[in-house]
């Protein structure tokens, strides 16, 4: 019989078996990962049929004979002493045979419950095996029938928007929302769609004449259709890009809206990420109050058609209005702009008022053009204010502004006159 070279046996196993698993180091908390070891079970060898047909005659045969050869000699008190211990020595003899017997079979017992537990435990690790990978199949299944959802459902909408039919584009804005809605991964990709399409080329329909004739009435209620499709595209895009004003919100996502043609363009306390407005048109009011520019925001060549306010607007990042034309009032009230401002040769055909405006960096207004005069009361300039070549109309107000760097007025006019320079503190 070998010896048994195995750790000392887990808690859950019967006394006097050892384990024939071992926990995985790379298993996280709470799992364990049952891997065969090394080590070679034990094997317990059958006893040789000569030993026992050998063994008992031969301890037989010595306690016989060690009683004959003292009945030889003789008996007396002493010998017979001697007989009973050769009777005492064949019993134990007989014993230690019995005893090692029963050790023998209680080994056995034991290898076979090993055996039997072995079998177990692999029967059970197969099992979490097969479960395991069933579920993944399953999960797997599942994400992959979940794209194809998705993707059938955004193709589907992409294709309404491309009808010739007015409510069918709207059905598929409204699906499009759903499925923003309900799968946060697709927001940036569906407000990507919805600028696209605000991108698309379109003429606001003028008023019909008297004498309209059936096409210039049908083409004049197919403008009317696409301008109420592209408010609900307007309604759709910037809802959700306001965090406090009810509509679920969809993050600071990025707008490419580079030569839209925007109405009653809505941004009232949005949060965006970068914006991108070069080019675009904007008919009617414009509002970005109290709206946040996290990233770049890029106005230029934008053409503002009335007023427009950024009251208590907030830039992050670089604000570009260079060549932008603001031909109704242009509120930047108590604005902040935390990097460069830049509004150089933009043109303000009516007022453009930046009280109490906060430019923490440099401030380019050069070759500006100011119709109707600009107001710049209490605002601070933190940075470098730059008019250059800037032109003032009608009057310019800097009651109480704080200039931190350098003021440049060099070439600036006020009604054709020379602006004079400002001291710097």
């Amino acid at each position: 019989m070998t010896d048994d070279p195995r750790p000392p046996a887990a808690s859950s196993l019967p006394l006097g078996l050892t384990s024939p698993v071992r926990r995985s180091a790379e298993a996280g908390p709470g799992s364990v990962t049952l891997t065969t070891t090394c080590e070679v079970r034990p094997v317990l060898r059958p006893i040789p049929g000569w030993v026992i047909t050998l063994g008992i005659p031969v301890m037989l045969l010595v306690a016989v004979g060690a009683v004959w050869l003292m009945l030889g000699i003789g008996i007396d008190s002493t010998k017979l002493e001697v007989i009973r211990t050769g009777g005492t020595l064949g019993v134990g003899l007989g014993g230690v045979l019995v005893l090692w017997l029963g050790i023998r079979r209680q080994r056995s017992t034991e290898l076979d419950l090993l055996a039997k537990y072995e079998a177990h435990e692999l029967a059970e690790r197969t099992a979490a095996n097969t479960l395991a990978h069933q579920e993944q199949v399953a999960s797997d299944a599942r994400a992959d029938a979940a794209a194809r959802r998705i993707t059938e459902l955004y193709t589907k909408a992409v294709e309404q928007l491309g009808s010739d039919k007015a409510p069918v584009r709207l059905g598929g804005l409204y699906a499009l929302e759903r499925l923003a809605q309900d799968n946060e991964s697709q927001r940036q990709t569906i407000v990507n769609v919805l600028c696209a399409y605000l991108r698309m080329p379109y003429e606001l329909p003028e008023p019909l004449p008297d004498d309209a004739d059936t096409d210039q009435r049908e083409q004049h209620r197919a403008l009317v259709q696409e301008r109420e499709v592209r408010l609900t595209a307007q309604r759709i895009l910037t809802g959700h890009l306001k965090p406090d004003r009810g509509e679920p919100y969809w993050g600071e996502r990025d707008l490419d809206l580079t030569g839209a043609k925007l109405i009653d363009f809505d941004l009232v306390e949005a949060r965006i990420g970068s914006s991108t407005f070069r080019y675009a048109t904007f008919t009617g009011v414009a509002v970005f109050y109290q709206a946040a520019f996290i990233d770049h925001a890029v106005f230029d060549m934008a053409d503002f058609t009335d007023t427009a306010t950024f009251f208590k607007a907030t830039f992050s990042r670089i604000a570009r209005f260079e060549e932008a034309n603001f031909n109704g009032i242009a509120v930047f009230d108590e604005t902040v702009f935390a990097r460069k401002a830049l509004f150089r040769r933009a043109s303000f055909a009516e007022y453009a008022i930046f009280n109490e405006t906060t430019f923490e960096h440099s401030a380019l207004f050069t070759d500006a053009a100011f119709a109707s005069g600009g107001k710049f009361n209490n605002a601070v300039f933190n940075g470098n204010a730059n008019f250059t070549g800037a032109t003032f109309t009608h009057n310019a107000e800097f009651n109480s502004t704080t200039f931190a760097s350098d003021a440049v007025f060099n070439e600036a006019t006020l009604d054709g006159k020379p602006i004079l320079p400002l001291e710097s503190p």
